[in-house]
């Protein structure tokens, strides 16, 4: 019986500490990362690109929306929508979040991430870092970009777009 105990106990313990350092080692690790600014981009006869204009702001009721971090999940900086060459990126500036399991950018209806579009894997947790927006996305439909946790559905921290 002491065996079966200690054994079964072994097992628990074990996975406790597996699933202690898959939620918060990820707390401790800072990514940062900049981005440049995209920008129009012309050929040039040589073969090389040459940045022709820099991006533009969308307009949007909110323009350049702050981050807004959830309790215990402390966050800071600026969202904007930007379109350069065609293409309409999301974009944050001087952005700081606490990183953490499995989180993502998405676009979502609302703040519970009901209905929303993923932008991927979250690139960095600190610095200017665009996520580039799939085609014909509504900004009107989808108003909030949202750091997300997948893994245990939690909202890290948000912002009104549009």
């Amino acid at each position: 019986m002491k065996k079966t105990f200690w054994v079964v106990g072994s097992i628990v313990a074990l996975a406790a500490l597996g699933f202690a350092y898959y939620a918060i080692s990820p707390l401790f690790r800072v990514v940062e990362m900049h981005d440049p600014l995209p920008a129009a981009q012309n050929q040039k006869d040589d073969g090389e690109e040459i940045a022709t204009s820099a991006a533009e702001t969308l307009p949007s009721p909110n323009g350049t929306a702050p981050v807004i971090g959830t309790l215990g999940h402390p966050a800071e900086g600026t969202a904007r929508v930007i379109s350069a060459d065609g293409k309409k990126y999301l974009r944050y500036e001087n952005f700081k979040t606490i990183n953490g399991p499995d989180i993502y950018v998405y676009l979502s209806k609302d703040l519970e991430a009901k209905e929303f579009i993923s932008l991927g894997k979250v690139k960095a947790t600190v610095g200017d870092i665009n996520y580039e927006l799939p085609e014909g996305v509504d900004l009107q439909e989808y108003p909030y970009a949202l750091t997300w946790c997948k893994a245990f559905r939690v909202l890290f921290n948000s912002a009104k777009i549009y």
